[in-house]
């Protein structure tokens, strides 16, 4: 009760709540005494704030605001993850070829300098911690030591176009999507765990988001405005092809899963997020303030909080969702 105000005027006691949209936002009373009036401000506080938080929880769902100022970040800002602290990072803080951190209470500064000639894309975290990146300019995979910030090239395939988002299994192989936009195709990708770069399809259209299921039976990309979805077997092969959804209008991004297996996908230019079902139904839009959403990451309280990079204002907003992510409830 430390962010309830308790204000007496004259014979009256004034109770007033901290939090919004509640049905009983004060009460007055005139007791006898200050002393049985705080009594009945104790009474009901517990009712007041059932009925608050019953309000709240829904009011609160699928409502972007802005989490880190504009322009905080260049243009080329993408890839968020989430590490275990809550801390989000994406790349290409105030200048391009950095990783930047943001703090649970959105305070951003930039975590690491990238080799010379390195820019990032892809974030994502393996199974002990450490950071993987997509280095689209030098054809890497870049691992980061988060003790010690220590960089080193992960994986280097000189055969990839520009390696751009990563997904990662259980068993810490990397997915990895690979579009030519000049010539409006793409690859997929898998890096074992001996460093080496596997081809597993070329598609056409631009390769670009990539998502496991939380069973990680099946493998999500997205191309333009399709999502295609691929049976992943326990090896990591992938087969039967099969298109999940697609817009009319508008490409896909990057995107990530929920626990309850819901893509939650960038569409790039039209300013929103789009939750779409396991079997392709579009189930809702999710409004930003930006136009040019380019990723998204689960983390926050309960790991529901989604966090969106924004490529025409330069920084990341956020809205709570239903469900956790995928990443967020194997790790925590």
């Amino acid at each position: 009760m430390s962010n309830w105000t308790f204000c007496v005027f004259k014979n009256y006691i004034i109770v007033k709540s901290p939090l919004r949209n509640c049905q009983i936002n004060f009460f007055c009373a005139k007791p006898k005494s200050i002393f049985s009036a705080f009594c009945l401000a104790l009474f009901l506080f517990p009712f007041q704030f059932t009925l608050s938080a019953q309000n709240t929880s829904n009011d609160e769902l699928y409502q972007s605001s802005e989490f880190t100022l504009p322009n905080s970040f260049t243009h080329g800002v993408e890839g968020p993850a989430v590490d275990k602290s809550g801390n989000v990072y994406a790349v290409n803080f105030d200048h391009q070829g950095t990783i930047g951190k943001v703090t649970p209470s959105g305070e951003a500064s930039i975590f690491i300098e990238l080799p010379e000639g390195s820019i990032g894309n892809g974030i994502r975290f393996d199974s002990k911690g450490d950071m993987l990146i997509a280095d689209y300019k030098m054809h890497n995979v870049l691992k980061v030591d988060m003790m010690t910030k220590n960089i080193s090239v992960y994986m280097h395939e000189p055969r990839m176009t520009q390696p751009n988002d990563l997904a990662i299994d259980s068993k810490d192989r990397v997915y990895a999507s690979d579009p030519n936009f000049k010539e409006n195709s793409g690859r997929i990708w898998r890096v074992n765990k001996n460093r080496m770069a596997l081809l597993l399809d070329s598609i056409d259209g631009t390769a670009n988001g990539i998502e496991l299921s939380p069973d990680e039976n099946i493998l999500y990309v997205g191309a333009g405005r399709k999502i295609f979805r691929y049976s992943l077997s326990k090896k990591g092969q992938v087969k039967n092809k099969k298109l999940l959804i697609e817009f009319p209008d508008y490409s896909t991004d990057g995107m990530r899963c929920d626990a309850e297996g819901n893509l939650y996908v960038a569409r790039i230019g039209k300013g929103v997020i789009a939750k779409i079902s396991p079997s392709g139904k579009l189930l809702r839009e999710i409004q930003l303030t930006g136009k040019k959403p380019t990723n998204v990451a689960f983390g926050g309280e309960g790991g529901r909080t989604v966090y969106v990079t924004l490529m025409d204002r330069g920084n990341l907003e956020s809205f709570r969702a239903e469900s956790p992510g995928k990443e967020w409830k194997t790790k925590n």
